[in-house]
């Protein structure tokens, strides 16, 4: 049987001879909406946020999300939406009154699942308690507070603007106004002993929150950081904090699900799975990224990254706040699929592949078999999955499947 007969059962793509995307359903759908403002850039931080210049400027802001989501309805017409996920720069300082007006904008323009996921992002010190409860009243149900560290000394080196008391008060305020909460924390931090890291994951730990994500401080291009590096813990000592990180989260009930995710039974962040399953995501606001899947071709798409020139343009309604919009040529789509599933411990049904590419698994059969025989891709037959030396050095896996 060849890829195009085999295309033509139900629920299976086809392969199009002249090397077009044929797709035969869409992948679930989720939606991104970017806050860019910060009341302090971190030194760390190469994400699009910038400080705050005064006021924000809400209302302004919230009539152009709502131009920006106005023209993309035709792209993503009937589709249910099944997680939303409020990111920036810091939502967290969107007064009670932003935060439900955005929520009822998207409540009324998507299709919102009922049981949707729709996270937003906080961090200590912007906020005081009570606003928890509001974002719950609104529509939220998921947290992610940016901990980064419970140590004083270490919090003002990563030029935070809160302190190990403010992280523990947020984190018991946001637990009792929702019922799932992320906590962000960073190791391999300036002067950090493994003692000092182990410290602060156990107090991350002990408030028992479902979802940790557990990132290495890096020095990434065009940052304060990276101009003006400080001192890290070598190589040796942060590859002995991330071994015992695993392993203390392990005995502790949280399974690493994802490179830097680990979570309690059952309590993945929908959202992010969404991205590395190789779904689809709508990603508006300023700088937003998104990527889109039709029946002959997948887009990814990115905003104006400037908050003024974004806001302007979005009103203008005539497309001009999009910065870029391309389709993913057919020969990347097997590097950017795998760049995403193999990010995932349990990997992705193989059948994903061709239900979410367009492309025969056979288009990437070559690649798999090298990276098979290098030990760095399970052998399964229904998987699509590192193995665990493979996830370990999983550039040198992704690397097989560059066009």
């Amino acid at each position: 049987m060849d890829a195009t007969s085999e295309g033509r059962k139900p629920g299976v793509v086809s392969l199009d001879p002249r090397g077009r995307t044929i797709l035969s359903s869409l992948p679930p759908l989720s939606v991104y909406v970017h806050v860019p403002w910060c009341v302090r850039k971190c030194p760390y931080c190469d994400f699009n946020s910038h400080e705050l210049a005064g006021d924000i400027p809400e209302d302004t802001y919230l009539d152009a999300l709502a131009a920006d989501l106005e023209q993309a309805l035709p792209q993503i017409w009937g589709r249910q939406v099944i997680s939303v996920f409020i990111g920036g720069g810091t939502p967290s300082l969107l007064s009670e009154r932003a935060i439900d007006r955005l929520l009822a904008l998207l409540r009324a323009y998507l299709n919102l699942l009922p049981d949707a996921e729709i996270t937003l992002e906080a961090n200590p010190g912007t906020l005081e308690a009570g606003r928890y409860a509001s974002y719950a009243a609104s529509g939220v149900n998921r947290i992610s507070l940016g901990i980064q560290s419970f140590d004083d000394v270490a919090l003002k080196a990563l030029g935070r603007i809160h302190d190990g008391r403010q992280a523990r008060a947020a984190i018991e305020s946001a637990q009792t106004a929702v019922g799932r909460v992320n906590l962000d924390l960073m190791f391999a931090l300036p002067g950090q002993t493994l003692q000092g890291c182990m410290d602060d994951l156990d107090q991350a730990m002990s408030f028992g929150t479902d979802h940790l994500s557990v990132y290495h401080l890096t020095l990434e291009p065009n940052t304060v950081f990276a101009k003006y590096p400080p001192q890290l813990p070598d190589d040796d000592l942060s590859a002995a904090m991330q071994e015992d990180i695993a392993g203390r989260l392990d005995t502790g009930g949280w399974k690493r699900y994802e490179i830097s995710a680990y979570a309690q039974p059952g309590q993945q962040c929908r959202h992010n799975v969404n991205y590395w399953e190789f779904g689809d995501y709508l990603g508006i606001g300023p700088g937003a990224h998104g990527k889109l899947s039709f029946h002959d071709r997948i887009l990814r798409q990115a905003r104006l990254r400037n908050p003024r020139s974004w806001m302007e343009k979005a009103m203008r309604r005539d497309g001009s706040h999009i910065a870029e919009q391309k389709e993913i040529p057919w020969r990347e789509l097997g590097f950017e699929f795998m760049l995403n599933a193999l990010r995932l411990k349990a990997g992705v049904p193989r059948t994903y592949y061709m239900e979410r590419t367009g492309q025969p698994l056979l288009a990437v059969a070559g690649a798999m078999e090298r990276a098979t025989a290098l030990g760095l891709l399970d052998p399964d037959p229904v998987a699509l999955r590192a193995t665990d030396f493979g996830w370990r050095f999983l550039n040198d896996l992704l690397a097989e499947f560059l066009p």
